[in-house]
């Protein structure tokens, strides 16, 4: 089957993925595989926005990353998963876009202001200010016609695009302008009802989470404040656990039922979890099971991040070419 386009996203190697990952964006990267020309970027020159002084660890979350990537169904003989230091063209990518977007833009993207404050930073460095610039490099780099991210990176994307625009008009169509695609749950609260699942906040539950830690963590959920009695009508609207369910639980017609009987003040909130823990159980058994057979198979993950970036580098070789010449920066380049 002839693919539509190209595809492009990726995760900075922060620490093992959660459920929220899987529905911003890890659902629809294995349903698009035969659909489109995938990249999966592992950005580890991300991390160092916020982790310069600390990066020892980069190494072995890596390798995390790209395992879970190969547990939930991202085939690396469809798709391309590449290390982002190891494709060293989108820092001079970078070095071109940053020349074409202004301060008080990068000042304006929402998330900005959200990880100084998280953060508790006096001010953003050079590289945070300039996160939006390299992510957009990322994307322009293999030409990318859709990303599919999370509802919090949406306002990133709006940078690419921008950026991409820009530079078509300044010098010729070199780069698509490419389509954010959302995923069918734009955000999952955490498990303490806070705004999102974040691995940083400790509300979040891993791909690879242990059945006992799951059962741990689900009976801790936030529910409804105001229900005091399982005989209390409940609030279903707003509830994590329902969301949960309507993510997860296959069984509509029990969460159907279990909505109706909360309602009504006939099911108590030790039944409903039990249920979601039974859902996600049914969930999340196969991803770990994928997990431990690739885990298990020595080298693979290096090998599979030595294949990716190599055909990475020549894409991005290809794309610098493009905007060289568009931009007339092909003089002495025969000379090399």
């Amino acid at each position: 089957m002839q693919a539509q386009g190209r595809l492009l996203t990726g995760d900075r190697p922060t620490g093992k993925l959660h459920l929220g990952h899987y529905v911003g964006s890890l659902a629809n990267r294995v349903r698009l595989q035969d659909d489109y020309t995938c990249y999966f970027l592992v950005a580890d020159y991300h991390v160092l926005t916020t982790a310069y002084e600390n990066p020892a660890g980069i190494g072995e979350n890596v390798r995390e990353l790209v395992l879970d990537y190969l547990s939930v169904g991202i085939d690396p003989e469809r798709s391309t998963i590449y290390l982002q230091s190891l494709t060293p063209a989108v820092s001079e990518l970078a070095l071109i876009l940053g020349m074409l977007i202004s301060v008080p833009r990068l000042q304006r993207v929402p998330t900005l202001k959200e990880v100084v404050r998280d953060l508790q930073l006096d001010t953003a460095s050079y590289g945070l200010l300039g996160y939006p610039v390299l992510q957009a490099a990322d994307i322009m780099m293999v030409r990318a016609h859709i990303v599919p991210v999370g509802r919090d990176q949406a306002s990133h994307l709006e940078v690419t695009r921008e950026l991409a625009r820009r530079f078509n008009e300044l010098y010729g169509q070199v780069f698509p302008i490419p389509e954010t695609l959302i995923g069918e749950v734009p955000t999952l609260v955490g498990l303490d009802g806070r705004a999102k699942m974040s691995k940083s906040l400790g509300n979040a539950i891993t791909l690879s989470e242990e059945p006992e830690d799951l059962r741990r963590k689900v009976m801790g959920m936030y529910t409804d404040p105001t229900r005091l009695r399982a005989t209390d009508p409940g609030h279903v609207e707003g509830n994590p656990v329902f969301q949960y369910h309507d993510a997860f639980n296959t069984d509509t017609a029990e969460v159907e039922e279990l909505k109706e009987r909360y309602r009504g003040g006939r099911v108590g909130d030790v039944e409903v979890k039990r249920r979601l823990i039974d859902a996600l159980e049914r969930f999340l058994a196969p991803i770990r099971e994928r997990r431990a057979a690739v885990a298990a198979r020595a080298g693979l993950v290096e090998e599979i991040i030595a294949d990716g970036s190599r055909t990475a580098r020549r894409e991005a070789a290809e794309t610098l070419r493009l905007a060289r010449e568009a931009m007339g920066l092909t003089y002495f380049a025969e000379r090399q």
